[in-house]
C-alpha cells in the first residue's frame, strides 16, 4: 500500500512539474473548467428558474443536486478521467504492453498518469454552489452531516470510475464498443439532469441497481438535506462494493483475454 501511494505521488509531481514547465497550458486548463463551470450555471438557471419543485424537490435542493454532479464531475476529471478514457485505443494498439512488462500495477498507473490539476478550480467552485443550495434551502449542516455528505460524494466517484473501467474493459473480448461509449454519454446526460427520485418501477430498478448513474448525485444531495434513510444510504453503499469488486474482476478477465502486439 505505501509504495502505491508513493508511486501515486510520483506521478503527481510529475505531472505538475510539466505543467508548470508550460505555465500557459496550466493555466488554460484552469479557464477551461472555470468556463465549463459558468456554462453548466447558466443552463442550470435556464431549465429551472420558472420551476418551484421536481419530484418533491424545491430550488435549493436542486442547486445541491446540480452542485453535487459538479463535484463528481471535477473528481472524475481531476484524478482519473483522462487515463481511463484512452484504455480502449491502448487495447487496440497494443500500448497496454508498456503497462504490462513494468513492476507496478498496470490498473493503477493508468488510473492516475494523466492527473489533471486544472479541474482543481472546478472543484472548489462547484462546493460553493452545494454550500448556495445549503443556504437557499435554509438548512443547519452539523460537521458530521457534512462529513457523511463528502465520504458519499467520495464513494460516487469511485462508482463512477468502476462503471468507466467495466465499459473500457469492453474491448478485451470485442473488436469496438463505441456504442457502449455513446449509450455511456446518453446515461450520463439524463441522470445528472434528472434527480434519482423521480424514477419509478422498472426504471428505478435499472438506474439504482443495474446501470447505477441515477444514484451518484441523488445520494449525495439526499444525505445533505437528510431526506433519505439509513437502509437507503447502506444500499448505496453496498451498490458501490458490489460494483468496485465488478470491476476489478471484469478488469482481470479482460487482461487474461488481451491479445498483445507481441504475441
Amino acid at each position: 500500500m505505501r509504495k502505491n501511494l508513493r508511486f501515486i505521488w510520483l506521478l503527481l509531481n510529475y505531472k505538475f512539474s510539466r505543467m508548470m514547465m508550460y505555465r500557459a497550458d496550466f493555466f488554460a486548463a484552469f479557464i477551461n473548467d472555470g468556463i465549463l463551470f459558468i456554462v453548466q450555471l447558466l443552463a442550470f438557471e435556464t431549465i429551472y428558474s420558472q420551476v418551484d419543485t421536481i419530484g418533491g424537490w424545491n430550488r435549493g435542493q436542486m442547486i445541491i443536486f446540480v452542485g453535487t454532479f459538479s463535484i463528481i464531475n471535477a473528481l472524475n476529471m481531476l484524478i482519473y478521467f483522462f487515463g481511463v478514457v484512452d484504455i480502449p485505443e491502448k487495447i487496440k494498439r497494443g500500448d497496454l504492453d508498456q503497462y504490462l512488462t513494468k513492476p507496478v500495477n498496470p490498473l493503477l498507473r493508468l488510473t492516475f498518469e494523466k492527473i489533471n490539476v486544472g479541474s482543481v478550480p472546478l472543484v472548489v467552485m462547484s462546493v460553493l454552489i452545494v454550500c448556495y443550495g445549503v443556504s437557499v434551502t435554509g438548512l443547519k449542516v452539523s460537521f458530521t452531516v457534512g462529513l457523511g455528505y463528502a465520504a458519499l460524494v467520495l464513494l460516487m466517484t469511485l462508482l463512477w470510475y468502476d462503471l468507466e473501467l467495466i465499459l473500457r474493459s469492453v474491448p478485451f473480448l470485442v473488436i469496438s464498443a463505441q456504442g457502449i461509449m455513446k449509450m455511456e454519454g446518453q446515461l450520463l446526460e439524463l441522470n445528472f439532469k434528472v434527480p434519482g427520485v423521480l424514477y419509478k418501477g422498472i426504471f428505478k430498478i435499472l438506474f439504482y441497481f443495474l446501470l447505477p448513474y441515477g444514484i451518484m448525485s441523488t445520494i449525495p444531495s439526499q444525505f445533505l438535506t437528510q431526506s433519505i434513510t439509513l437502509p437507503g444510504v447502506l444500499l448505496a453503499v453496498l451498490t458501490v462494493a458490489a460494483f468496485t469488486a465488478l470491476a476489478l474482476w471484469f478488469w482481470q478477465f479482460g487482461l487474461k483475454h488481451y491479445q498483445s502486439a507481441s504475441s
